[in-house]
């Protein structure tokens, strides 16, 4: 579906399609903002921060998130809203 969005409609990214599927219900995806990345980076998830996402690299750092949300026992779209809030200060999107 995110693949589809991303291909029909014009101006949307895998971040964007993301947000989009996750709030219809679409669980086990990464949305990679900056907030995410940072996180990943400090986590030593991703060895550097990317400074453009290409098709190619957003899904393998989703799959680097992903195992590291497995590794903690933590669903990637809750470690995602952890690492959000923990950089927003405060839990409410």
């Amino acid at each position: 579906m995110r693949e589809w969005l991303v291909k029909n409609v014009k101006g949307i990214s895998y971040k964007e399609s993301g947000h989009f599927l996750r709030n219809i219900g679409k669980r086990d995806l990464a949305i990679l903002d900056r907030h995410i990345l940072k996180n990943l980076f400090e986590h030593k998830v991703i060895g550097e921060m990317p400074k453009t996402l290409t098709r190619k690299k957003y899904f393998e750092i989703e799959t680097k998130f992903k195992e590291f949300s497995k590794k903690l026992n933590i669903p990637i779209d809750e470690l995602d809203l952890l690492f959000w809030s923990k950089e927003e200060g405060t839990i409410f999107k």
